[in-house]
């Protein structure tokens, strides 16, 4: 079971008019990370995207109906904008596998090395 969803990370109001409703008040620019989950891990991946939405008229802007203005807006928030840094975190689950494997793996080879002695 893998579950992988986009979580946002930073949300930033935009100034800009919007080229749908032209409401200046409403453009809203997030950024969201992925976030992938596992039986085993929990991991925060490097992928990031972007989505302008407008709260007064409620539509996604999507790039092919930004402005000069709104792309400028855009280049500058997405140059300081940080992402989290991808990392892993393994579960108890994962762990108590590894242990119990490398037990059976360590019995088996003292196992093996006894009854070599034997002969």
């Amino acid at each position: 079971m893998t579950t992988e969803e986009l979580i946002p990370v930073k949300k930033v109001g935009l100034k800009n008019h919007c080229p749908e409703c032209f409401s200046k008040d409403g453009l809203q620019l997030t950024f969201k990370q992925k976030f992938v989950e596992t039986s085993f891990y929990k991991s925060i991946t490097n992928h990031v995207s972007q989505e302008i939405f407008c709260n007064t008229c409620n539509s996604i802007i999507y790039p092919e109906r930004w402005t000069d203005d709104i792309e400028r807006v855009f280049a500058y928030h997405q140059k300081a904008f940080a992402p989290k840094p991808a990392s892993k975190s393994f579960k108890k689950i994962f762990w108590i596998l590894l242990i119990v494997g490398l037990i059976i793996a360590f019995a088996l080879a003292f196992l093996a090395i006894f009854n070599l002695e034997k002969l």
